[in-house]
């Protein structure tokens, strides 16, 4: 298994993207792991973890268009992200996967955290290439970055199935916000999961140690490997 940056052009700009591939010289389905407010760093063990069981994974640095020296905190560098430059971002990295050749291009999935959770639910409306999606407390789902849809204004759109993954002491996206996404989800036929964990805040697959969930013996640190299962599910179908 091996783990390296490379660069796709994107905008004019050049955006890091971090590859890890599992062993082997068979094509392995591919995995967009889309990054959290913190940035993309933190989110290298998580892609290579994917890697060691088998997928391709490709962690896209969504802030690529700032300077390499900005000093801006995370949220502020977040306020400048739009959904018009995350589903070029996502789009290209997809693309990217597509065109290596230890990739099967036919089964591609995504999985993000936090604000990435919620570009798991957007990118599931807007790339119908993406097989399936699994998202991380995603917050914000309501409302546009920018001009256009929300996200949730894009569920008739959603193409693949999606697994979520939620804490029932969080506040954004609230248990509230869950359940309104599920009633959207089922009103208009969409195949989904979700899963609620009580005692668990914000971020519960990486720092919450360990609640228990919705299912007996079910807890937030298991989570983080659940993605796989629905993704292989789902990938395997195609």
């Amino acid at each position: 298994m091996g783990s390296s940056w490379e660069n796709v052009k994107v905008d004019g700009s050049s955006m890091r993207v971090y590859v890890s591939a599992p062993d082997g010289t068979s094509k392995s389905p591919g995995i967009v792991v889309v990054q959290g407010q913190t940035g993309v760093d933190d989110f290298l063990e998580f892609s290579r973890m994917v890697a060691a069981q088998g997928f391709v994974a490709a962690a896209t640095d969504l802030y690529h268009r700032d300077p390499p020296d900005c000093k801006d905190d995370a949220p502020t560098r977040r306020m400048r992200l739009t959904d018009a430059t995350l589903i070029t971002d996502i789009n290209a990295t997809v693309d990217h996967l597509q065109s290596r050749p230890f990739v099967d291009p036919d089964r591609i999935g995504i999985v993000g955290f936090c604000m990435g959770g919620r570009a798991v639910y957007l990118m599931s409306a807007m790339n119908a290439d993406l097989k399936a999606g699994v998202m991380y407390y995603g917050g914000d789902p309501f409302h546009a970055w920018g001009s256009g849809p929300s996200p949730f204004e894009r569920t008739k759109d959603i193409h693949c199935p999606i697994m979520g993954h939620f804490g029932e002491d969080d506040k954004n996206p609230s248990p509230a916000d869950m359940r309104k996404l599920d009633a959207e989800l089922t009103r208009l036929g969409k195949l989904h999961e979700f899963h609620s964990y009580a005692n668990a805040a914000h971020a519960l697959p990486i720092s919450v140690q360990p609640p228990i969930a919705s299912r007996p013996r079910r807890r937030p640190g298991r989570a983080r490997l659940d993605f796989l299962r629905n993704i292989s599910r789902e990938l395997k179908k195609n």
